[in-house]
């Protein structure tokens, strides 16, 4: 409502004032100034502003620390909408627009991208750029060869995004033309195994945009011939995508009793459950997803399965497992605040108060700002006392 009002009083002033204005700004900020040279200039001069830049940014002998990389970010982005704001040709734009990712070696290089700022650029704006150009190219096979020659030097791990993104501009046969031509890159690429993965990787993003479980089972079993359980668990979720539910359970089945990934197992489990109709199954699954990490939002999912008026009856015998139980668990105290047993709540933190480790920080602050909030103050200070 606020940005509405103040849009609507900025139209009152006039166009005269608002130029003067918006001229005092630029002349003081430089994000200003570059804004309003792209808004006065035509489609050519942001186009060679772009370019301009690009140069520069591969001249550059600067390197930038960890706290000017989210302003680096920023310019970064300001020379995209550069772009986008002097070119319509779509082949022309997506050509420009790989320039920028094959820049990505001297961007990275100059700065210190540990906040991801600088990575996120690639990953959102450079990306949806991309998209947006490539979505209007007529020559969708010469977009695949131009995606290929991309992603064949990927050293910094960002030109991946527009493999992933392919399914919004290349129509399913150029999906299927890019597919076969990443297993044979990694076909020639079979002596040298990492190599030849990062083709194969490639491959398995484009089989999960096709819903092609057996294409992806390939190249899982290419690049992993003895399949791992988190191998399984991937395979499993393509089928499940791709609506083959009974290969999607015989590929869980097989990593049954396993620890690793076994939430990714069980949420799969329970989707394919649900689907197929077996309500026990489900239910099993439910309440072994519940109980291995009590809260709202699990409760919700075996409450979706077991009905909604069971939702008191398990909250209370919860409550007493969770009073019974030998051990903390800060989730389980998190539970019962969010459930509405305080009192449990507190009985169950001043029970175990020896086993409160301060190095938790994040899950027992939350637990001491409730029961402060609540007037629990011998739980609270218990709490904030491990906390120092």
């Amino acid at each position: 409502m606020g940005d509405n009002i103040s849009r609507e009083r900025l139209i009152q002033l006039g166009p005269e004032r608002l130029a003067d204005a918006l001229l005092g700004l630029a002349a003081r900020s430089d994000e200003a100034d570059d804004m309003v040279k792209r808004m006065t200039a035509n489609s050519a001069e942001n186009t060679k502003r772009f370019k301009a830049k690009l140069a520069g940014l591969k001249r550059a002998r600067r390197f930038i620390d960890w706290r000017g990389a989210s302003g680096f970010a920023r310019e970064l982005e300001d020379m995209l909408a550069d772009l986008e704001a002097g070119v319509d040709d779509p082949e022309t734009g997506v050509k420009i627009v790989a320039t920028f990712f094959e820049a990505d070696q001297h961007i990275f290089e100059q700065c210190d991208d540990s906040s991801g700022s600088v990575g996120d650029v690639f990953r959102c704006a450079a990306c949806d750029l991309f998209v947006h150009y490539a979505s209007g190219c007529a020559d969708k096979a010469w977009l695949v060869d131009r995606l290929l020659k991309l992603y064949g030097h990927d050293d910094y791990g960002v030109r991946d995004v527009l493999i992933d993104a392919a399914h919004r501009f290349l129509p399913k046969e150029s999906l299927r033309d890019l597919a076969d031509r990443l297993w044979q890159r990694s076909e020639k690429e079979r002596q040298h195994t990492h190599e030849a993965r990062h083709w194969i990787l490639g491959m398995e993003s484009v089989a999960r945009q096709l819903k092609d479980a057996v294409l992806y089972e390939k190249a899982q079993r290419a690049a992993w011939p003895e399949l791992s359980t988190s191998a399984c668990i991937d395979i499993a979720r393509v089928y499940l995508e791709a609506g083959d539910l009974a290969t999607a359970l015989s590929w869980l089945e097989r990593v049954q009793g396993e620890t690793f990934r076994s939430s990714d197992r069980d949420d799969l489990l329970l989707a394919v459950y649900i689907k197929i109709g077996d309500t026990d199954k489900a239910a099993e699954v439910a309440w072994r997803i519940f109980r291995g990490h009590r809260s709202k939002d699990t409760l919700k999912t075996l409450l979706s399965v077991i009905g909604k008026d069971k939702r008191e009856s398990v909250i209370e015998g919860e409550a007493r497992s969770i009073l019974a139980s030998g051990r903390l668990s800060h989730s389980d105290a998190e539970f019962l605040i969010e459930s509405g047993h305080i009192d449990e709540a507190e009985a169950y933190l001043l029970d175990h108060a020896d086993e409160l480790d301060g190095n938790r920080y994040t899950s027992l602050l939350p637990l001491a700002e409730s029961m402060e909030k609540d007037r629990r103050w011998l739980a609270a200070s218990l709490i904030y006392r491990a906390l120092l």
